[in-house]
């Protein structure tokens, strides 16, 4: 990758000061992996091949990443089970990955729980299905009412 295809955070911000969703510097830079990824891979490979090159993509456009980062699950404050992200960005931003004909309200559901059950706010479902689909979900931590286990 040349040097000027690469994407900084602070470039994100400068363009768009005003751009006021959280995370949207780093979901940005997310996406603009994802279709690079879409656009060289196409769809139907396993979600293991999207998630290891997320990871190099990501990567060389400056992200921190951890793919199947175990996260603790917690009810009011006590931990009550565990999941593994798909790939965790910036400790801030979940992926969860699909390889499906068509994202369902269920893979929906399933992000969002990750997002409510834990300490994460913004997640994004990206799919590599023949047409490519991206969601973004929100769940504030100031409407969880709970503590997480670190």
């Amino acid at each position: 990758m040349k040097e000027h295809d690469k994407i900084s955070k602070e470039g994100i911000m400068k363009r768009r000061v005003n751009y006021s969703h959280k995370n949207s510097e780093i979901t940005d830079i997310i996406i603009k992996a994802y279709y690079n990824v879409y656009n060289i891979l196409g769809y139907g490979f396993l979600e293991k091949v999207y998630e290891k090159s997320m990871l190099i993509e990501l990567q060389e456009l400056g992200l921190e990443t951890k793919n199947q980062q175990q996260i603790k699950v917690s009810y009011k404050g006590i931990e009550v089970g565990e999941y593994y992200a798909d790939v965790l960005v910036e400790d801030s931003v979940i992926l969860e990955l699909k390889a499906t004909e068509i994202l369902r309200i269920e893979h929906e559901a399933q992000l969002l729980n990750y997002l409510k059950a834990t300490k994460y706010e913004v997640g994004l479902l990206l799919n590599f299905g023949a047409k490519p689909q991206i969601k973004r979900k929100v769940f504030s931590n100031e409407f969880k009412g709970r503590k997480w286990v670190d």
